[in-house]
């Protein structure tokens, strides 16, 4: 209203696997909405010396740029406004830090910024270097989930057997986005929600603690573990005007990307999202008052995430989307290139999808683990019913959409979605966005009305739990 205060803003963040995206929402009348967005790709993967052969490693001060470049190009009139920032971004990582060094604040265009100081690279929630065998190794968990590579206390535990000085080199550990929040409150020791030390392994999400006795028997280096507090509750305040963002304002305990990605776009209880980018995931609410199981079931393909309010989401997180696909066009590239042909790999996407658009059926058969999956980490991908009528890119890649499909379907059962009540179905996600061939094969695998748009976005979910 004119004349009326001026509405106050949040800002979301969302620190990906791939990219940086901040978002501001703002308070109408109809709720929140919206104001600006803004995404910078990260390009931080880096090759480390110390990293396993299957390592996965980022480059914190890559992905601390990337953060930066997208503040900046929000608008600044907007920035001043901001009260609250919501922080999320991938839950299975580790990133070490120096708890008094972390960081270096600068002065940069309208506002002080921080830039990564002394900070390991980023283990991400891709890598592989903790083997069946070494995990299998490790103390059990008292725990719901499952342990996997890529989680946070067994990249830990991995250093602590084969590169224990590493550690000695600094005093906190925690996610991506936990060192974020860390640096903007100058937290002497990190916070973490619920969501992330239940990705990180050896976390009681019924009691809320770590399970310090089975870790300190096993000389875990527990003074790295972080403080845990509730999803949705206050971390602390910036201690400096950040890009302009006035100093005082609250920030939130940093967030799961998974659970603020579906928090932006579940509204119904009896909507199930899927989601296809990178990975995929088919995921339902469960019912209130649920508790998930004392012990996981190592065989089960779907694992139970802590979302807000004591709730719980029933999850089927493949590896495997928009990566094989990717994995794919790759490969028809460098065929191309191995017969002497030079293609853009940008230019092959189109292509393989309008042929396959051309072919509504194929016996052929994919299926398409070419990452495995954490309940199946040894099943590779493999194709079968191969005729030689089958051959052409488009029954291929119309094969290798359904076998996404059909592998999510697997994990999570059309007749238990029925079970719970589902009524329809989110689909959301870049790989779904921009593959016509799979949003055909998600209508006729699945029995209940699919809406698109309503997209999943981490960084204006993180906003609107604020």
């Amino acid at each position: 209203a004119a004349g009326g205060p001026v509405p106050t803003c949040v800002l979301g963040i969302d620190l990906g696997t791939t990219s940086v995206k901040a978002a501001l929402v703002t308070g109408t009348e109809r709720g929140l909405a919206l104001a600006q967005s803004c995404s910078r790709e990260t390009q931080a993967h880096s090759e480390s010396p110390g990293a396993a052969p299957q390592g996965m490693e980022q480059d914190v001060q890559k992905i601390i740029k990337a953060l930066n470049e997208c503040l900046a190009a929000l608008p600044q009139q907007q920035l001043q406004r901001v009260t609250h920032i919501g922080i999320s971004g991938q839950m299975h990582g580790v990133v070490f830090w120096k708890s008094d060094k972390g960081c270096r604040w600068s002065e940069s265009g309208p506002g002080p910024a921080f830039e990564a100081e002394q900070v390991s690279p980023l283990v991400t929630w891709q890598d592989g270097r903790c083997s069946p065998t070494f995990l299998s190794s490790l103390p059990l968990p008292q725990s719901h989930v499952s342990l996997a590579t890529g989680f946070g206390c067994a990249t830990v535990y991995w250093y602590l057997k084969n590169s224990p000085d590493f550690l000695k080199a600094y005093d906190a550990a925690g996610t991506i986005q936990d060192y974020v929040v860390a640096m903007l409150c100058d937290l002497k020791k990190p916070l973490m929600s619920v969501q992330n030390a239940a990705s990180w392994g050896y976390f009681n999400c019924r009691n809320k603690s770590w399970n310090t006795d089975i870790l300190k028997q096993s000389g875990f280096p527990v003074h790295l573990l972080p403080e845990v507090g509730d999803p949705g509750s206050t971390a602390g305040r910036t201690t400096c005007a950040w890009h302009g963002i006035p100093k005082g304002a609250k920030v939130g305990i940093a967030l799961g990307d998974f659970q603020c990605s579906v928090y932006s776009c579940l509204t119904e209880r009896t909507d199930a999202v899927l989601n296809i980018s990178t990975s995929a995931q088919l995921t339902i609410s469960m019912p209130l008052g649920f508790q998930p199981p004392e012990a996981p079931d190592p065989s089960s393909a779907v694992t139970y995430f802590p979302y807000f309010n004591g709730d719980y989401l029933a999850v089927a997180a493949s590896l495997n989307g928009g990566n094989v696909l990717a994995a794919f066009v790759g490969m028809v590239a460098q065929w191309a290139q191995e017969l002497g042909l030079q293609i853009q790999e940008s230019a092959i996407y189109p292509r393989i999808i309008q042929a396959a658009l051309a072919q509504k059926h194929s016996k052929l058969s994919v299926q398409p683990t070419l990452f495995g999956e954490r309940h199946l980490p040894e099943q590779l991908a493999s194709v079968s019913s191969i005729g030689a009528s089958e051959l052409s890119l488009g029954h291929v890649t119309r094969a290798l959409c359904r076998g996404l499909v059909e592998n999510l379907c697997s994990m999570l059962p059309v007749q238990h979605l029925q079970d719970v009540g589902v009524r329809r179905i989110l689909g959301s996600g870049s790989a779904l966005a921009r593959n016509e061939v799979l949003r055909q094969e998600v209508e006729r695998i699945f029995p209940f009305p699919v809406v698109y748009g309503k997209d999943v976005d981490a960084a204006v979910g993180a906003a609107m739990v604020m």
